[in-house]
């Protein structure tokens, strides 16, 4: 199988093209690592979004409670000024 010889350049080529073929191979399999790894990452971060969605649901809850309860004292303060100030003026008088 000397230099040249149809044989000897079939067999170069077809070295060439499994060259190509392992290297082809080679670049898939590590686009699909970075894919599943993008893929994971949206996961975690779908998982964060749910975690902070429920978390500020939980919150908003809370801040309209406290701001009903923020508006029940002052009412009730506001009405205890005034007893008070009918008390002091019926005392004046």
């Amino acid at each position: 199988m000397g230099a040249g010889t149809p044989l000897h350049d079939a067999t170069l080529r077809l070295q060439h093209v499994l060259e190509r073929l392992e290297g082809a191979v080679d670049a898939r399999l590590s686009r699909d690592h970075i894919v599943l790894a993008a893929e994971e990452e949206v996961q975690r971060m779908t998982a964060d979004r749910s975690k902070l969605a429920a978390e500020l649901d939980t919150a908003l809850t809370r801040a309209q409670r406290l701001e009903a309860a923020n508006r029940e004292v002052s009412r009730r303060l506001v009405t205890a000024m005034e007893q008070i100030r009918d008390v002091l003026a019926r005392q004046r008088s």
